[in-house]
């Protein structure tokens, strides 16, 4: 009888044990609406003339709480939006802390760099047209979004409820290193790598995908409002799985297109474009559905978290070169010279130096999330992931402040746009030392 007893009262810690270790994460999940409700400029194509014409698809930010077992909450935001502005993404993470009591290294902001979203931001884009009213209608926009996105946090927050957390990695063929198309000798690395984050309630249900993937979101290039591609991903995994919610995290793809795509005018060749972006779309679904239905590796606490700057090196063009492209017929060097010409003459030099957020987040002792700012190209992701495990590493670029493209030291060598050409806003490109500086401040912050 005594035996009986105390073998029902093991039998009873371990499911209780059991319990508890299921409901060591709680999660929650909120997507807000972001559409525009009017015209607006759009972000992502200089060569665009004129305001948006209609929506294709409404756009969203969404918002992913985690909570360990310490009790601490951190909050994943996704956007479908072409990039983090320093002055908006702050904005948002600087409400996060005083109305959720969130420290920054508690917070992720990731942008799909959809080129079909609106311009963002408090002050007016240098390479756009803008008249007063357009800038109002920018400043407007931001003003909203940054309340919707604290809006989805408190949401996700408010929906903390017991979870699990699984991750896994598939494989899709989407992304080309667009750089070839300048000039095809040139090598063309990609990360075709296709992590998924899931989160499921107590009895297994799907409640969130985090999927991510290193590509441009450039399928689409007209004048309609939308997430291009991600967005079609996004839609298709929620439709596979009612009550799901999808989020996409844009990775280290700087130096990537999904090819093929059309960007011209031809009425004949108009409908490649949303064909494209559909078809790439449902290619990153079906990558997360197979992988889904893998045994995929559950994912343990604590969750530790670590935000930090570092300066990296800029070579800033000098006064005459800046005169010199003022003068010159590229209407967008002329703008960006003309705007850091007020800037020299404010502060009396060009900075040499850009403050670059980085942020890790490691999941117990398995997933590491790292998270990259600005526009970094696909070597960055290689060798990180080569050094930390190509298993247990994700590393997504866009996130928290996007200004300009981040290349690496071999695609500076081999110049171009990635390597120097499209920074001409931030005074010159960035020096030599710029990618040792990088990994060497995600290594002393891993440790």
């Amino acid at each position: 009888m005594y035996i009986g007893k105390v073998s029902a009262l093991l039998i009873c810690l371990a499911l209780a044990g059991g319990a508890q270790a299921q409901t060591g994460w709680k999660a929650g999940a909120a997507k807000v609406d972001i559409t525009p409700a009017g015209p607006i400029w759009m972000a992502g194509y200089a060569k665009r003339d004129k305001t948006s014409e209609g929506i294709r698809k409404n756009i969203h930010v969404v918002a992913l709480a985690l909570q360990d077992e310490t009790g601490r909450t951190s909050v994943l935001m996704t956007f479908d939006l072409v990039k983090i502005g320093r002055d908006w993404g702050t904005a948002i993470t600087d409400r996060c802390q005083k109305e959720f009591g969130l420290s920054r290294d508690h917070v992720v902001l990731n942008s799909s760099h959809s080129h079909s979203g609106p311009v963002t931001g408090y002050a007016a884009p240098y390479y756009l047209p803008l008249t007063p009213a357009d800038v109002e209608v920018e400043r407007r926009y931001t003003r909203e979004l940054v309340d919707k996105s604290v809006e989805a946090v408190g949401q996700a927050i408010r929906n903390l409820s017991p979870a699990t957390l699984e991750f896994g990695q598939g494989l899709a063929a989407i992304a080309v290193n667009r750089r070839r198309v300048r000039l095809r000798s040139l090598p063309g690395p990609v990360d075709q790598d296709v992590p998924v984050l899931c989160v499921r309630g107590p009895n297994g249900e799907l409640k969130v995908v985090v999927v991510g993937y290193a590509c441009h979101a450039t399928a689409l290039g007209d004048y309609q409002i939308s997430a291009d591609w991600p967005g079609y991903a996004k839609e298709e995994i929620e439709k596979a799985h009612p009550g799901a919610i999808a989020l996409f995290v844009q990775g280290c793809g700087a130096d990537a297109n999904p090819l093929p795509r059309y960007q011209g005018t031809d009425p004949a060749m108009l409908h490649y474009s949303v064909e494209l972006a559909q078809m790439y779309g449902k290619i990153l679904a079906a990558a997360v559905e197979m992988e889904l239905h893998e045994k995929m590796t559950p994912l343990v606490g604590p969750l530790r978290t670590a935000y930090e700057t570092v300066d990296v090196p800029l070579r800033p063009a000098s006064r005459e070169e800046l005169q010199s492209a003022l003068a010159g017929s590229d209407r967008l060097q002329s703008a960006a010279a003309k705007q850091l010409l007020a800037q020299m003459d404010k502060d009396g030099k060009l900075p040499d130096q850009y403050p670059y957020p980085v942020e890790v987040w490691q999941f117990g002792k398995g997933l590491k999330f790292i998270a990259l700012s600005g526009e970094v190209v696909v070597d960055y992701a290689l060798r990180l992931k080569a050094q930390y495990g190509w298993d247990t590493t994700w590393v997504a670029g866009y996130s928290n402040d996007v200004f300009g493209y981040i290349p690496s030291v071999r695609v500076l060598r081999e110049g171009g746009y990635e390597g120097g050409d499209a920074n001409k806003d931030l005074g010159g490109p960035f020096g030599p030392a710029v990618e040792e500086i990088i990994v060497e401040k995600v290594g002393d912050m891993m440790k």
